[in-house]
C-alpha cells in the first residue's frame, strides 16, 4: 500500500478516486482511438469487445468481494455494485426499480451524461457505437453479481430508441425468479 494514501483525508481520497476514474477512461479512450486509426472502427470494436469480456468480470468480482455481496445478490446487489464501478465516479446516472418494492424484479439503468460520447464529439469523431460493447459489459457484470439477472438494451448508440440525451444509454436488468 502506498503510505502517502494513508495520509490523505477522506475528501482527498474521494477526489483521487475521481481522478483515477477519469485517468482510466482517458487511457481506455486513447488506446481505442489508436487502434481505430490503424485498423478502423471495426478493428477497434473487435479489440474493445475482447477487452470488455475480461475487464467487466474482473471489475464485478472485485466490487462484489469488496462489498461482501452474496452469490445471488439480486437487483439490489447489482445496483449497489454498479454504484462502485469506475464509470459511476464520472458519469451521471440513474437507477429506476420496478416491481416489488423490497426485491424488485426489474431495474432500469440510464446514463444521463456520457463522457465518452461528449469527448468524441469535442474531438470531431463519430460517436462510439457502444451498444455491442454494452451488451457484453452490462450483461457479464450482472451475471457475476447474480447469475439470474438478464440484461437488455433499451437504447444505446447506434440504436437510440428513446429520446435519450445526446447518445446516452439505457439498459434493463431483470431478475429471473425461476432458477
Amino acid at each position: 500500500m502506498n503510505d502517502e494514501l494513508k495520509k490523505l483525508t477522506k475528501e482527498q481520497l474521494i477526489e483521487l478516486a475521481e481522478i483515477y476514474s477519469k485517468d482510466w477512461l482517458a487511457c481506455d479512450g486513447l488506446w481505442f482511438q489508436a487502434v481505430e486509426r490503424r485498423q478502423g472502427m471495426d478493428g477497434a470494436m473487435d479489440c474493445d469487445k475482447e477487452i470488455w469480456r475480461s475487464f467487466t468480470v474482473i471489475e464485478a468480482k472485485r466490487i462484489k468481494e469488496f462489498l461482501g455481496l452474496p452469490d445471488r445478490a439480486g437487483l439490489e446487489g447489482l445496483e449497489k455494485a454498479m454504484r462502485f464501478r469506475l464509470y459511476a465516479n464520472i458519469n451521471d446516472e440513474e437507477y429506476i426499480r420496478e416491481g416489488d418494492q423490497q426485491d424488485g424484479d426489474r431495474m432500469i439503468y440510464r446514463t444521463l451524461n456520457c463522457r465518452v460520447q461528449r469527448a468524441r464529439s469535442r474531438k470531431g469523431l463519430e460517436w462510439h457505437p457502444c451498444k455491442s460493447i454494452g451488451e457484453i459489459e452490462y450483461a457479464d457484470f450482472a451475471k457475476v453479481i447474480d447469475d439470474r439477472i438478464t440484461c437488455r438494451c433499451i437504447s444505446c448508440y447506434p440504436d437510440i430508441t428513446e429520446s435519450e440525451r445526446e447518445g446516452c444509454c439505457a439498459w434493463e436488468f431483470t431478475l429471473r425468479s425461476q432458477m
